[in-house]
């Protein structure tokens, strides 16, 4: 297939809808397909051969975060002459709810089109301001897709209108499984470590909480470290030091797999906004025992068809519950190693080898529906 991929925000600041929409990219062409993205992105922004740039984003605050979108006259153009010079098979738009490339790609459709839609937002400002413009078009798609039951309830909020697949983000799990971890990093019997990873200056990633729980665990297990690593600006990182937290900073792809390994216990204390989970799918398939705040998505990610959960739970917020949680799996290495290879054998059910197919399917599907209802779209209309 020639498949047309729509990335709404920029590719300068790389965050989970980019590296979603890259690694499925890469995904689909190891099976074949040909594959065309277009993403907001500045002019010395250095991209994959296979990206079309659409010129500078401008920041937005949304969902805790900042999204990095562009729309208007010039990326209306933008989108247009890609759309028409692709002449793809089937497009497929990401997080058509927010204001950006996806949505203009939504109203100029040429053929089949398949929208993912990522967000988990009881209260989505901008989607609820954004449904006249949105609902019409999303209701034409010929497939939807929602990466998680969470996500689909957004859809369903806001939207009034519910997804066609419910299909999780994609995780390339092999290089998580076989990651070396840092001796520096990895803990012993009387000195574990607990570790966090994220882009530790947005809130809602749970750092306070973190932080607020290491005087419980000490308390038991006085020689416990923790670790804090990602993106942060050094106000955070004088915070995390000051709190009794090893400081170790931004890592890459590579090194962040190998942080997920060589840590006794990692967390994910997140308080909202979370659609998926997949930095529990990664620290799972590292093979690190997880807590993690029980959002709905991470329960999702979690847990597998038969109710086992790979991860310890804790209620969303408490830093005294997360502190137990992790006091319990130190102080207990069986229950911990047990945990652990139940999370890495659900974070296996994720790997691009399950979830690239279904994505192709879903293609399928949409070409189907397209030719259905839209006969004049069909590259076989005579």
């Amino acid at each position: 297939m020639k498949i047309g991929i729509v990335c709404p925000y920029s590719l300068d600041r790389p965050g989970g809808v980019q590296l979603h929409v890259m690694d499925l990219t890469e995904a689909l062409q190891e099976r074949g397909h040909e594959v065309s993205v277009i993403a907001p992105a500045a002019p010395e922004t250095q991209v994959p051969d296979y990206v079309v740039t659409a010129g500078r984003s401008i920041p937005v605050r949304y969902n805790g975060s900042v999204a990095r979108i562009k729309f208007g006259m010039f990326a209306a153009a933008r989108v247009r002459k890609w759309l028409k010079e692709g002449d793809f098979d089937v497009v497929h738009l990401h997080e058509p709810g927010t204001l950006s490339l996806s949505v203009i790609a939504m109203w100029a459709r040429l053929g089949p089109t398949v929208a993912t839609f990522h967000t988990s937002n009881e209260h989505s400002r901008i989607m609820r301001n954004a449904k006249p413009f949105i609902k019409p078009g999303y209701e034409e798609l010929d497939a939807r897709i929602a990466v998680s039951p969470s996500a689909d309830r957004t859809i369903k909020r806001h939207l009034r209108v519910a997804a066609t697949h419910i299909i999780p983000n994609g995780v390339d799990t092999s290089e998580y499984v076989t990651a070396k971890p840092v001796e520096e990093w990895q803990g012993t019997k009387h000195a574990p470590t607990v570790g966090i990873l994220g882009r530790m200056d947005e809130a809602r990633k749970g750092l306070d909480e973190y932080l607020a729980a290491i005087p419980y665990v000490r308390k038991r297990h006085p020689h416990a470290r923790f670790l804090v690593a990602g993106r942060f600006s050094d106000r955070v990182a004088a915070k995390a030091a000051r709190a009794g937290a090893e400081v170790i900073g931004e890592l890459d792809e590579g090194m962040k797999a190998r942080f997920m390994s060589s840590v006794d216990v990692y967390c994910a204390p997140n308080l909202g906004g979370e659609s998926f989970g997949i930095v529990l799918v990664e620290a799972m398939a590292a093979g690190a025992a997880v807590v993690a705040s029980d959002l709905v998505a991470f329960r999702d990610v979690a847990t597998d068809s038969d109710g086992e959960v790979g991860a310890a739970l804790h209620t969303v917020g408490d830093s005294v519950e997360l502190a137990a949680r992790v006091n319990t799996l130190i102080a207990d290495p069986d229950a911990r190693k047990k945990l652990a290879a139940r999370g890495q054998q659900r974070a296996l059910t994720f790997d691009w080898k399950q979830v690239a197919p279904r994505v192709e399917e879903t293609y399928r599907d949409a070409i189907r529906m397209d030719a259905e209802f839209h006969p004049q779209h069909s590259k076989l209309t005579p």
